[in-house]
């Protein structure tokens, strides 16, 4: 269901909400510098990897070696005061290797029984890197812990811990043997970043700060339960009538069967489902939150257009004969809302 400004507000009175959404981006902004001590000239990356974590959503990064993907993770895990786990996919990953397994012990008594040991999963935040290593079947199981917060072992259930996120990595360049990932589980992911090299100046201070005799660290800003009810206050940020047509008007005009422009009835082979339409929505609630601000704009849907839309729409073979790339449809159908 979705809500308007006046909705999201019912029942929670103005001035506790505006407290706390202070309170919140004081301990945002200190998150912030304490990750961009350590992580150089990716601002956008790390803004929108906060976003994610503050929407309850997973994150996938894409880019090439080197650019700190892995650095981010454990920053993010050591700030937010959540425990890390990272799981290197191959393609003899099995989804035991990440689930956990059951054993078969003797007790003291003599009588004997099983017993679970809990994989890596059981986690609050996971790093999955290289995921698109991982075979379908190890990818499935990722798939589950992603979608419903549990695991299923030996027909038993196991509850993952809360609040528990995925942030995975991809390589964009070496794809042999690789398995891409099917867009059912592109979809769970509520962003996909885009992971550039960094400017000049900070790859300067990059180089500098991390071929020193002492590696930058950072401590503790927030704790899980403080992530837990950051989730929670995002989800009472109220929305503008004119947000949520924007963000309806965006992701419908992406799809081809529904859409008035031309060039996505030409290009696009299949659009962005309403999950899209609920990712814009949590996101710029989250942004919001981060830039301190008490409800979201226009720009914020614009803003986050790309990582929300990217893996979940497709181009066909005549716009790559054209050179159409998503990131040049997705300018053009957030031209109306800038």
């Amino acid at each position: 269901m979705v809500l308007n400004s006046s909705d999201a507000v019912r029942g929670s009175d103005p001035q506790t909400l505006l407290r706390e959404v202070e309170a919140l981006g004081t301990k945002l902004t200190a998150a912030r510098q304490a990750i961009g001590r350590v992580i150089f000239g990716q601002q956008e990356v790390i803004d929108l990897s906060l976003v994610t974590l503050l929407a309850g959503g997973h994150l996938l990064l894409i880019g090439v070696p080197g650019l700190a993907k892995t650095r981010l993770v454990e920053t993010l895990g050591t700030v937010m005061g959540m425990d890390d786990r990272r799981v290197q996919c191959t393609p003899d990953l099995m989804p035991a290797d990440i689930l956990g397994s059951e054993v078969l012990e003797e007790r003291d008594d003599g009588r004997r029984a099983f017993r679970f040991i809990p994989g890596p999963v059981f986690a609050q935040l996971l790093m999955a890197d290289e995921i698109n290593r991982a075979s379908p079947r190890t990818q499935s199981a990722l798939l589950q812990a992603m979608q419903e917060g549990r695991v299923s072992v030996a027909g038993h259930y196991h509850p993952l811990p809360r609040p528990f996120h995925v942030l995975a990595t991809q390589n964009p360049l070496e794809q042999e043997g690789t398995y891409p990932l099917p867009e059912a589980q592109l979809d769970r992911f509520l962003l996909q970043v885009d992971v550039d090299y960094p400017d000049r100046d900070s790859e300067r201070r990059m180089m500098i700060a991390t071929t020193g005799a002492e590696a930058g660290t950072v401590s503790a800003v927030l704790t899980p339960p403080d992530l837990i009810a950051a989730q929670a206050l995002v989800r009472r940020v109220p929305v503008g009538d004119s947000v949520v047509d924007g963000i309806l008007d965006l992701v419908r005009n992406a799809r081809p069967d529904s859409t008035p422009l031309d060039m996505v009835r030409r290009h696009v082979a299949w659009g962005p489902g309403p999950r899209a339409s609920q990712a814009l929505m949590l996101a710029a609630r989250a942004r919001a939150l981060l830039d301190g601000r008490l409800t979201p704009s226009l720009d914020d849907v614009v803003a986050l257009a790309k990582p929300v839309l990217r893996h979940r729409m497709a181009l066909n073979f005549a716009a790559r004969a054209d050179g159409i790339t998503l990131d040049v449809l997705i300018d053009q159908l957030c031209a109306p809302l800038a």
